[in-house]
């Protein structure tokens, strides 16, 4: 053992204390949900026509945006690394990172200024003499916003499945003459089958946990989740009992989906591409560079227009007249107060969480206990997928309820649940990174008697800088464009920019909607670039992920 026995205790005590703060603050949610009445009703709630109905309609909407986003992904995939050389090829999978980075409520703006009544689809069809003959609103609505931000997901890590084909295949493939079906059939289709069932039930997971989408594009009662569900029973019929039961009733769902989620192949840490290039052959052909152009530019046009429009939008908004709006600071104030405040937490929780991890698993002597507390911890990232922030902030306002106004506590909880939103993408970011850097530096330090303060200020800063920032500024992105847990408390005295946004959506001040979105949209990317590029400066350095 490199550690003393000093550093193994407090190692072992951070990550239970982290654990244990984790497994406190979902359960108090949870059993609050059910010692208010939810168990009684649960069993009545479930037979409700209208409940069934919004279930159904939770799968049902989940289930064709997985199929799209999977189905309409493959070709892309395939586009992309039969075209190692396309112009601009880069950027294309640059542009694929974006809707991982960009708020959803500014996604659904752009969107809307595609799809919507006046957008600018709608607007060229009734110059040709027909009736807004697309409409955003609804099941169409809800499943072409899944794919917008789903699709690109799907792409990356089949197209990262792709590259780490060996060129020997293409080799043979050509000296074969392998026609395209075939070369799909016999190389590419086994490459990427493994993938589909990991990739589908992350999708699925994302779309049946989707919030605010739903709630922007959803259109009434006939196209409604679970989710949407809860806040409406509390936000606009106060009805804290089917709040109560829907709560619990998404909470069986999730745990139904991790439960299957657990069967599934995972898709592996690397599949988040960096483009690099393939020795392909089969693409080559006139016919194919022109189907994959073609394909591409499609893909690169459904992408990249919502961005566009929030950007023309923006522009055209009285951004100077925004940004002096006290209203405007005051939202800027919390939301950037809540981001930093549940980034660093989850960074802190992460990094004791991992720390013990670590420290069980290079004790080849752990006891039963110790084996027990590792899987748990190893659990613990999962396990906030279990309650959505939704679930949580219903829960923690039943429990809340007794004491006075639940919204007088919302900037607290709301950094915990963020917190938690954050905790699965942060670990996955700095786990890896860790476990590079302790097999570089244990030894040496442990040989020096470097401990304590002294190795983290000379030791794991320098060598954890990049991952820890790449973390920190992603988390503080997801954050910062959260509407989830900031729509159950949201109010004149507690605004956030997502609110912001939202609430002048609502009012139909759609001019200054699409200026705040712009802002907003422009902050969050700046984050995401900014954890991006230190995550590709320290790839090859350390595999940080």
């Amino acid at each position: 053992m490199l550690q003393t026995a000093a550093e193994r205790r407090n190692a072992l005590a951070g990550g239970a204390v982290g654990l244990a703060a984790i497994l406190l603050f979902i359960g108090i949610a949870a059993i609050s949900l059910a010692a208010s009445g939810g168990g009684s009703t649960f069993a009545g709630i479930i037979s409700d026509p209208y409940i069934l109905r919004v279930l159904r309609f939770t799968l049902l909407q989940a289930v064709i945006s997985t199929l799209l986003s999977v189905l309409l992904a493959l070709p892309v995939a395939r586009a992309l690394a039969r075209q190692p050389n396309f112009p601009g090829r880069i950027w294309i999978i640059r542009l694929m990172a974006v809707p991982m980075g960009l708020p959803v409520l500014i996604g659904a703006l752009g969107l809307i200024g595609i799809w919507g009544r006046q957008g600018l689809l709608n607007t060229a069809l009734l110059k040709l003499g027909l009736s807004e003959p697309v409409s955003i609103y609804g099941l169409t609505g809800i499943l072409l916003a899944h794919v917008f931000f789903n699709l690109p997901l799907a792409c990356r890590l089949m197209l990262a499945g792709l590259e780490r084909l060996p060129s020997e295949y293409w080799l043979m493939a050509s000296n074969l003459g392998m026609r395209p079906r075939a070369v799909f059939r016999f190389i590419e289709w086994p490459a990427i089958r493994g993938l589909i069932p990991g990739i589908s039930g992350l999708i699925f997971m994302l779309c049946a946990t989707s919030f605010t989408l739903v709630l922007t594009l959803g259109g009434g009662p006939a196209a409604t989740t679970i989710e949407v569900a809860i806040y409406q029973s509390l936000r606009f019929d106060f009805d804290p009992g089917r709040a109560v039961a829907l709560s619990l009733l998404q909470i069986a769902l999730t745990g139904l989906i991790l439960g299957a989620m657990s069967f599934l192949p995972a898709s592996r840490d690397e599949g988040l591409t960096a483009g690099r290039h393939s020795m392909r052959f089969d693409g080559r052909m006139p016919m194919a560079k022109l189907s994959d152009g073609l394909l591409l530019a499609l893909a690169t046009a459904f992408l990249i227009s919502p961005l566009l429009s929030v950007l023309v939008a923006g522009l055209r908004a009285d951004l100077p007249k925004l940004v002096g709006e006290p209203v405007f600071w005051q939202a800027a104030a919390m939301s950037c107060g809540i981001s930093l405040s549940a980034a660093t937490l989850a960074l802190v929780v992460s990094a004791a969480l991992i720390r013990a991890r670590q420290t069980i698993s290079a004790d080849k002597r752990s006891k039963r206990g110790s084996r027990a507390l590792y899987a748990a911890i190893g659990g613990a990232s999962s396990m906030v997928l279990l309650a959505p922030p939704v679930v949580l902030a219903t829960g923690w306002f039943m429990a809340l309820r007794p004491f006075g106004d639940a919204s007088v506590f919302a900037p607290v909880l709301v950094v915990l649940i963020n917190m938690l939103m954050a905790l699965p993408f942060v670990m996955r970011v700095l786990e890896p990174a860790y476990l590079v850097h302790q097999r570089r530096t244990a030894r040496l330090s442990a040989s020096l008697g470097i401990t304590g303060q002294a190795r983290l200020r000379l030791i794991d800063w320098p060598g954890l800088r990049k991952p820890l920032l790449t973390a920190l500024s992603f988390a503080m992105a997801l954050s910062l464009g959260d509407l989830g847990a900031v729509a159950m408390f949201g109010s004149d005295s507690f605004v956030t920019l997502p609110w912001l946004v939202y609430s002048r959506m609502g009012s139909y001040r759609t001019n200054d909607a699409d200026g705040l979105a712009l802002i907003l949209g422009v902050i969050c990317l700046l984050l995401t670039i900014a954890g991006t590029s230190g995550q590709v400066r320290g790839h090859g350095a350390d595999d940080g992920r």
